[in-house]
């Protein structure tokens, strides 16, 4: 299926050949000045504050983004879930891994109001507290923060579960707000960091929503806009710079 072009959308399709156009590394340039690294005391603290809010018998996670592609975590069970008060957004932005701070990304956080379709994983029952550490380390990098932890209710075929979720704070530094779509597109369609290009992140995210069988008519008019911004790149092979 990657291979496909992603479907279900008027205008143009990203596909694989469209994000090789525009791959690229460039090197980490580190966190941004006025922010530093969490320390492993810090990240123990978050974990600690969370299951002081909530002690769950089951950890639940829930997937929106990245984590449907890429969980890097074992899971005993995944499902469909829909969280309410909240919506996939491009909102926060990155000045690494998918960006520099000549051409920041922007990565997708959830962000308050309407409504989320996306998966829910049921994480082993052993040490709580060391999983959701690992899930600390991964998906918060900046400190202070603007993608944080935050346990939400949603909605399975089999009922409400309570399950953790990394939500935009609209506080954060690196909150961008919400963006038109033919911006959030310019700036995918050019943007890359170390961990590649922000298309990549698009594409890989796209796929696997199709493969689940979950619409997002924003996400698939992005993806629509970024492949036009993409074939309408200049002799290089890349997009020309983002409009002033």
């Amino acid at each position: 299926m990657a291979k496909e072009a992603i479907t279900h959308v008027t205008g143009r399709n990203l596909t694989e050949e469209h994000v090789a156009r525009v791959e690229r590394f460039e090197p980490d340039p580190g966190p941004e000045p006025g922010t530093t690294e969490h320390t492993d005391a810090e990240f123990d603290a978050m974990v600690d504050g969370l299951l002081l809010e909530y002690t769950p018998q089951e950890l639940w996670v829930f997937a929106y983004g990245s984590l449907i592609w890429n969980p890097e975590f074992d899971f005993l069970e995944s499902r469909s879930a829909t969280a309410y008060g909240w919506h996939r957004s491009f909102c926060l932005k990155l000045t690494r891994w998918r960006g520099t701070r000549e051409l920041p990304a922007l990565m997708l956080a959830l962000d308050r109001g309407g409504s989320c379709n996306g998966l829910v994983y049921r994480l082993p029952a052993q040490d709580h507290a060391k999983q959701l550490g690992l899930l600390m380390r991964r998906e918060i990098d900046a400190n202070p923060p603007t993608n944080v932890p935050h346990w939400i209710s949603v909605k399975t075929e089999t009922g409400i579960v309570r399950a953790l979720a990394f939500v935009a704070s609209r506080d954060g530094p690196a909150y961008a707000g919400k963006l038109p779509l033919m911006q959030v597109a310019q700036v995918l369609a050019r943007a890359a960091g170390h961990w590649g290009s922000a298309a990549q992140y698009l594409f890989r995210t796209v796929t696997m929503l199709e493969g689940h069988g979950i619409r997002d008519r924003n996400m698939w008019r992005i993806q629509s806009l970024v492949a036009q911004e993409i074939e309408d790149s200049g002799p290089q092979g890349r997009p020309h710079a983002l409009p002033d």
